[in-house]
């Protein structure tokens, strides 16, 4: 759950900082994210909660005050690609859907959103094929017979699928 909190956080920041004109950095560090996130993880489930729906308040207040200058801007990931504003909302979908099936608490892949599965999917494979020798772009058989919940969660390294290799990753 902190993990879900500092990344809002890591968006205002972000939304921040274009309001401003800049390009922000979504997290100051590597080392400051995961110690945030590991140092946040030993609260209790009130503080848990607590933090996790400030975050969010936060998040969508940011949202809401957003001009088109501001989602038009851009802003760096902790490896130093280019966040365009304008896709925050779908990246913190991402977030929260996969992080809440990656909690094991009654919620998992299957359950993912049809609309997110069906965009993140495309998604997923072309980055997929983008890492793969040209010509040699299809999807193993046995992933073209998973269900899409299925198939996105193996492209994106969280299930292991017996016969099918870990995706390359990023």
């Amino acid at each position: 759950m902190t993990h879900l909190a500092r990344n809002a956080d890591s968006h205002v920041n972000l939304l921040q900082a274009a309001v401003r004109g800049e390009v922000g950095e979504q997290y100051a560090s590597i080392e400051q994210r995961n110690g945030d996130i590991e140092h946040g993880a030993k609260r209790s489930a009130d503080e848990l909660v607590m933090d996790l729906r400030l975050s969010i308040y936060g998040l969508e207040a940011a949202w809401a005050s957003a001009n088109e200058k501001t989602w038009s801007g851009t802003g760096r990931n902790l490896r130093g690609g280019v966040i365009e504003m304008s896709s925050l909302v779908f990246l913190r979908w991402r977030e929260v859907e996969i992080h809440h099936a990656d909690l094991n608490l009654g919620v998992g892949y299957d359950d993912l959103t049809p609309l997110y599965v069906r965009l993140e999917l495309d998604q997923q494979i072309m980055l997929w094929r983008s890492r793969k020798p040209m010509g040699m772009t299809e999807l193993p058989e046995i992933a073209k017979k998973l269900s899409p919940s299925q198939r996105l969660a193996w492209l994106m390294g969280r299930v292991e699928i017996d016969g099918l290799a870990k995706p390359d990753p990023l």
